[in-house]
């Protein structure tokens, strides 16, 4: 039967995401299953401005081999469409190779959420041949083509960093027999511009100065959680940035939104109804707190989402998902 989705369907931080909803005639609610994202853990070699997880160097939270085995087991039985692997740098994670792996035995496409300089630290010389080799998609973090204002988001020197990881994965066929998504998102308090433009000025850019290919580009909406959320208030922009997000909500946004199809598994094996509301401790309950050995795809379809003020981030102008623009 049907995930008995007890709690309210709001964030007690909601704002008026719920009402915005209503006076649409909408509501929010999951359908078919089609991405299992998983978020290994907090660990990461950077720690960016933007970053919704708070993930750094001195995290440690990372899934354990029993709990990655549990959820192995899980993708075997259900067979998701796609296993999105996150983090931190998911690929720091001890587990990372079992999930992948055993992610594609069971047929999923599998997508790696790739900050790029990762591929620049010794002891991962091994990675562009390992994610080619297991046909895994990477979606990897570039918040722009400029140097100086990737290095303004994510620390000096990390932009060469990261060019140097993409000519990595363009010598194994990222970028032309294989998928190479990058990620773009703003500086600071923003809305991303119009994607499709974004894209043809990156891939210009790109080619021309680093000779660096890719398949395409996802602009994000920067979420006012974690680290963002302290840079906000610490500037005076909290307030600001929120009415920002709300006077651009847009209702036609709300149908693609991954909440609808995607469930959100932490480190510890616990599932959310998107990353997001992980970060926030937003965890899906029945009676108690749940874990994805304990619940099925047909049980969480048409669950009602749990939402919060975040959720505007994600239906702001063109709307913000892991794979981009929803509207």
């Amino acid at each position: 039967m049907p995930l008995n989705h007890e709690t309210h369907e709001t964030h007690e931080n909601d704002g008026d995401f719920q009402a915005s909803l209503r006076r649409h005639g909408l509501s929010l609610r999951a359908e078919a299953l089609e991405t299992l994202q998983i978020n290994v853990g907090r660990q990461c070699n950077q720690a960016c401005r933007h970053c919704h997880v708070d993930a750094a160097p001195w995290r440690t939270e990372t899934m354990d081999r029993a709990t990655a085995e549990r959820v192995g087991e899980w993708i075997g039985t259900h067979r998701p469409p796609v296993v999105d692997l996150t983090g931190g740098a998911p690929e720091l994670c001890g587990q990372f190779r079992l999930l992948v792996e055993t992610a594609r035995a069971a047929g999923s496409r599998v997508m790696d959420r790739c900050n790029l300089t990762i591929l620049e630290e010794p002891g991962f010389e091994w990675l562009p041949e390992y994610l080619a080799g297991h046909e895994v998609e990477v979606v990897a973090s570039l918040p722009c083509y400029l140097e100086e204002n990737v290095n303004r988001q994510r620390g000096d020197g990390v932009f060469r960093r990261s060019i140097a990881g993409l000519r990595k994965l363009n010598a194994v066929g990222y970028g032309e027999r294989l998928t190479l998504s990058l990620v773009y998102n703003p500086v600071g308090p923003a809305l991303p511009p119009d994607q499709a433009e974004l894209e043809t000025d990156y891939r210009e850019h790109l080619e021309r100065e680093h000779g660096v290919r890719f398949t395409r580009l996802f602009t994000l909406t920067n979420q006012p959680i974690a680290r963002f959320a302290s840079d906000l208030r610490r500037t005076g922009q909290w307030d600001a940035y929120l009415t920002l997000l709300e006077r651009h909500f847009n209702p036609a946004t709300v149908a693609g939104l991954m909440c609808r199809n995607t469930l959100s598994v932490g480190w510890r094996g616990e599932v959310y109804d998107c990353d997001f509301n992980q970060m926030l401790g937003m965890q899906l309950r029945n009676g108690k707190p749940l874990h994805l050995w304990e619940v099925t795809p047909a049980r969480l379809r048409d669950r009602a989402i749990l939402t919060g003020q975040h959720c505007f981030a994600c239906t702001a102008g063109c709307g913000s998902s892991c794979t981009g623009v929803v509207a």
